[in-house]
C-alpha cells in the first residue's frame, strides 16, 4: 500500500471472549447460551465447542505481547457476561472482574488502548431460561451489567461498545436460527432487535456516569445490497434487503424510528414498543462501530467473482460506499471494528502463508483510505481476528486470524499477514 493514514488513526485488532478465552468453568463462570447450544448435537460443525477454544483465559499475557511485538495501538476485546453475572443477575463474581482488570491493566503496560465490548453473543443462560432477549426485563438487567464492569474498570477502559452486532443477536439467532438460541420465529427476532437496542440506549447513561472521559458507542454489522440491473425488482429488492438488514438497526438510534418501509413490510410482526422507548434508543453516542465482510447483489449477473472460504464475495468498493454512505446519513464518528476474511490457512515448515488475507485486507484498507479522502470520519481500523478461534456454527474450520493457533498445542504462529499488518501499522502511522 502507498497510501498514508492520518496521525490519530487507530490501528487495531479484535477479539471475541468465548470464541477466544475458554476456561468456561474457571473461576466461577456460569454457563451461557453458546455453551448450551454448542454441546447440543448438529448445532456446530463437528460438534466444535468454546470449552478451550484459544485458552485466552491462561495465555492471556503471551497474547499481549504478540500484540505488542506487532505494534497494535489498539486491541478490541468482549466481556462475557457470565464471568460477571454467573447467574445473569444478583451477585457479582470479583474473580470475573478481576480478570478483565489484569487485561485492561496488561494492555494500559504496553501501551494498547483498551476496547471493550460488554455483549458479544454469550448470553448467561439462567436469563435465557427467563426469557432471554423476548423478555423486556433482559435490557435492564444488562444495565445491571454493564454498571458493574464500566464502575470497576472505568476510564482505563478508552472506548465501551454496548453490543456487537445486533442484526446477529436478533435475526441470525432468533429468526434463521444459526446462531444460539436457535429459534425460527420472525415476530420473536424483532422484538429481541427492540430490546437490544432498548438496552443500549438505557445502559448509556450508565456507562457515561462510570467512565466519563471514555467514547460510548455500539458496534453494527452492515451487508450493503446492490442492484446490478436497472430493473424494478432487482432495485426493489436491494432496498427492502438494505431496510431490513442495516437501515432497521441504524434508524432508531440515529433518527429514533423504525424505518417506514420495513415497518410496513413486517406487518403485524412488528415489535411492541412502548413510550419513551424511541428516545431512549436514540441516546447520543461517540462513535459507531461497523462490521463489514462483503455485499449482497441482485438482478444482473456479478460474474466470476472471488469469495473467501466463508463464501463470501471479496467486495472492497463495498466497504468505501458504506463509510460515506453512513456519513452522509447519520454523520457519527466510526471505527471498522472489524474486517477480515476466513481462507484455508496450511502451517507448513514452521511458517503460514496467507497471500489471499494479505491482498482482501490491502484492498479494504485502501477502500477505507478512499472513503477518508472522501469525506468520512473513520478514526480506526481492527482487523479481524488477532486469532484463529472458534468460529461460532462454523466451529474451528475456518480460520480468521492474523495469528495461526495450532489448538492441540495451542501454540501461536505469526502469519505472513500479521507481519504484514505489523509493517503496516510503523510505516503508515503519520500522514506526510
Amino acid at each position: 500500500m502507498n497510501t498514508l493514514f492520518p496521525a490519530d488513526f487507530r490501528w487495531g485488532v479484535a477479539t471475541a471472549a468465548y470464541q477466544i478465552e475458554g476456561a468456561v468453568s474457571k473461576d466461577g463462570r456460569g454457563p451461557s447460551i453458546w455453551d448450551t447450544f454448542s454441546h447440543t448435537p448438529g448445532k456446530t460443525h463437528n460438534g466444535d465447542t468454546g470449552d478451550v477454544a484459544c485458552d485466552h483465559y491462561h495465555r492471556w499475557a503471551d497474547d499481549l505481547e504478540l500484540m505488542s511485538q506487532l505494534g497494535i495501538q489498539s486491541y478490541r476485546f468482549s466481556v462475557a457476561w457470565p464471568r460477571i453475572l454467573p447467574q445473569g443477575t444478583g451477585r457479582v463474581n470479583a474473580k470475573g472482574l478481576d480478570f478483565y482488570e489484569r487485561l485492561v491493566d496488561g494492555l494500559l503496560a504496553r501501551g494498547i488502548e483498551p476496547n471493550a465490548t460488554l455483549y458479544h453473543w454469550d448470553l448467561p443462560q439462567p436469563l435465557q431460561d427467563k426469557g432471554g432477549w423476548a423478555s423486556r426485563d433482559t435490557a435492564q438487567t444488562f444495565v445491571a451489567y454493564a454498571d458493574a464492569v464500566s464502575r470497576r474498570l472505568g476510564d482505563r477502559v478508552k472506548f465501551y461498545a454496548t453490543f456487537n452486532e445486533p442484526w446477529c443477536i436478533a435475526i441470525l439467532s432468533h429468526e434463521i436460527g444459526e446462531h444460539a438460541p436457535g429459534f425460527n420465529d420472525r415476530r420473536l427476532a424483532l422484538q429481541v432487535a427492540h430490546h437490544v437496542l432498548l438496552a443500549h440506549g438505557l445502559a448509556m447513561p450508565v456507562l457515561r456516569e462510570n467512565a466519563p472521559k471514555a467514547q460510548h458507542g455500539i458496534v453494527l454489522n452492515f451487508t450493503p445490497s446492490y442492484a446490478l440491473d436497472d430493473s424494478i425488482e432487482a432495485r426493489q429488492t436491494a432496498t427492502l434487503m438494505d431496510g431490513t438488514f442495516n437501515r432497521w438497526f441504524a434508524d432508531p438510534l440515529f433518527k429514533g424510528r423504525y424505518p417506514e418501509d420495513i415497518w410496513e413490510l413486517y406487518g403485524e410482526l412488528v415489535p411492541k414498543v412502548d413510550d419513551g422507548d424511541m428516545a431512549q434508543i436514540a441516546a447520543p453516542i461517540d462513535f459507531l462501530g461497523v462490521n463489514y465482510y462483503t455485499r449482497v447483489s441482485f438482478g444482473g449477473d456479478p460474474g466470476n467473482v472471488e469469495r473467501t472460504a466463508m463464501g463470501w464475495e471479496v467486495f472492497p468498493q463495498g466497504l468505501r460506499d458504506l463509510l460515506l454512505r453512513l456519513q452522509r446519513d447519520y454523520g457519527v464518528p466510526m471505527y471498522v471494528t472489524e474486517n477480515g476474511a476466513a481462507y484455508a490457512d496450511n502451517f507448513v515448515d514452521g511458517t503460514v502463508h496467507d497471500p489471499e488475507r494479505v491482498r482482501y485486507l490491502e484492498r479494504h484498507l485502501a477502500a477505507v483510505h478512499e472513503a477518508l479522502e472522501a469525506g468520512a470520519n473513520v478514526k480506526g481500523y481492527y482487523a479481524w481476528s488477532l486469532l484463529d478461534n472458534f468460529e461460532w456454527a462454523k466451529g474451528y474450520s475456518k480460520r480468521f486470524g492474523l495469528i495461526y493457533v495450532d489448538y492441540p498445542t495451542q501454540r501461536r504462529i505469526l502469519k505472513s499477514s500479521a507481519k504484514w499488518y505489523a509493517e503496516l501499522i510503523a510505516t503508515h502511522r503519520v500522514k506526510s
